[in-house]
């Protein structure tokens, strides 16, 4: 595996220099696999339905977080904005975006006129914001690539109010020698791109951080099958994007909502 700079490099010419949400992949603008529940897989699927799937991940994470008129919320890996825009049908008080990379902070701020929203680049472990001030944090498949869990945990206690509520969702690994047996299934870990946390690991991370009420669901069952056909579509059907599924089913990896709460009363 690459070192951090390397992976930092990688990262930036596919986020940044270059463009992924413009690949047929990741219709629409989202970079993210999609959640599929009510979505036929049994018939064709069309640009409207990997979009709808991308929606839907949102809006599990939203509802997740009981995200209500008033709120102020942070996404960390904000990418293009799609997400503040999801998150602003439900009338917070104002949405504030962080992305690594500068020109995705761009993109969002191009996109987004509402002056509730505002982007800025930053890192998850050293989030340019204030103390205690959202009540609601988010991270839609973004926290696969970050370095340093346990600094995007503290960085996260530390922004949230007291009280406040904390949701991530993206692939987390399961055993302690996943990381080279994806790497032999899957580019993006073979090259650093993506990293293998261990479930365990980042719930653990959570708690040391200050959280309570730390869970993890699987939801990769509307997650997998429907992402493994959209990869069969719009990518090579044999290609080794279709290992996605392969190592889910090897127990390596799953899709989980990661939820936690800030105690009331407690400190930054």
């Amino acid at each position: 595996m690459r070192d951090e700079s390397e992976r930092a490099e990688l990262r930036r010419r596919i986020y940044g220099t270059g463009d992924l949400a413009a690949k047929p992949l990741f219709a629409g603008g989202f970079i993210n696999f999609g959640y599929w529940e009510g979505i036929p897989l049994d018939g064709e699927l069309t640009v409207e339905h990997r979009i709808a799937s991308q929606e839907a991940l949102y809006d599990v994470v939203l509802d997740a977080l009981e995200i209500g008129p008033g709120d102020r919320v942070l996404e960390v890996g904000s990418g293009r904005g799609l997400g503040a825009q999801r998150v602003l049908r439900r009338d917070p008080a104002h949405v504030r975006g962080v992305d690594l990379m500068p020109e995705q902070v761009a993109r969002a701020t191009e996109a987004n006129d509402d002056p509730r929203v505002a982007f800025v680049q930053g890192s998850s472990d050293d989030l340019p914001l204030p103390d205690a001030s959202f009540d609601a944090l988010l991270s839609v498949e973004a926290a696969q690539h970050f370095e340093d869990i346990g600094g995007f945990a503290h960085e996260s206690a530390r922004v949230l109010a007291p009280g406040g509520r904390f949701a991530v969702t993206t692939f987390f690994t399961r055993t302690d020698d996943a990381g080279t047996r994806l790497a032999e299934l899957l580019k993006t870990f073979a090259s650093g791109l993506d990293l293998a946390h261990r479930i365990d690991d980042v719930l653990r991370d959570l708690r040391a951080a200050g959280f309570a009420d730390v869970t993890a669901r699987s939801v990769g069952e509307h997650v997998w099958p429907g992402f493994d056909r959209w990869v069969a579509l719009t990518e090579h059907p044999d290609g080794w994007g279709r290992n996605w599924i392969r190592a889910v089913e090897r127990g390596l990896a799953d899709y989980f909502l990661v939820t936690a709460r800030k105690p009331a009363g407690s400190e930054a």
